[in-house]
């Protein structure tokens, strides 16, 4: 696909979701950091629904350690993989305190030492707490970036990299969330709506090019 076609697609998709950003709800960094660890796997809708009451009694490390892994699994036990995260989010509440002093390192390479966080939730976090031009690959933005060409591959690392190497540097910022809402709402997995997609013309499957 060429440059022009790719600049388009993202104007198009600026233009459509004027204000995209992650639908998980939080209040502060770490709370941010703690919602994206437990999407992994999971839906927004059912992690904020699981977040709601336990960002009532907990915002800091400190606060989480108190709570207790037994205590988080409670609030938390109707997301995937509960018991995994709720150890990997003490144990890496007790890492941000005795290491960083309670506060979460904002760069890449420190993120992912941490428990629960991998690639994926680096970069989430990157971008939506400090406003870095990562591209976060998870179900969305695979599905989406095939569909139209943008890449031949199905690695996340892959696709990670093909992104950052053809995403038009103006629509950086905002592009890994552009993907991920058409994905969710429009170029859906099993029924996608060909017939509302504001970019359906640069689409290979159904497109004019």
């Amino acid at each position: 696909m060429d440059k022009s076609t790719i600049d388009k697609i993202f104007a198009v998709l600026d233009k459509n979701i004027p204000d995209p950003k992650t639908e998980l709800k939080y209040i502060n960094h770490f709370t941010l950091l703690v919602a994206i660890i437990l999407s992994a796997q999971s839906t927004d809708v059912g992690v904020n629904k699981a977040t709601d009451k336990l960002f009532d009694i907990i915002a800091n490390p400190d606060e989480m350690i108190a709570l207790g892994e037994e205590g988080l699994k409670r609030y938390i036990k109707t997301i995937g993989l509960y018991n995994s995260k709720a150890k990997n989010i003490i144990n890496l509440s007790k890492i941000l305190l005795e290491k960083y002093d309670a506060q979460i390192p904002d760069h890449f390479d420190q993120l992912i030492t941490l428990p629960g966080v991998g690639r994926k939730t680096a970069n989430v976090y990157l971008n939506c707490a400090h406003n870095k031009p990562t591209i976060a690959v998870d179900t969305h933005v695979a599905r989406v970036s095939f569909r139209l060409g943008l890449t031949k591959n199905t690695d996340p690392y892959k696709i990670e990299q093909d992104l950052l190497k053809i995403v038009p540097s103006s629509h950086l910022l905002k592009a890994h969330h552009l993907l991920i809402l058409h994905g969710r709402y429009v170029c859906t997995a099993r029924k996608p709506k060909c017939s509302e997609c504001k970019i359906a013309a640069y689409c290979p499957k159904i497109g004019v090019i």
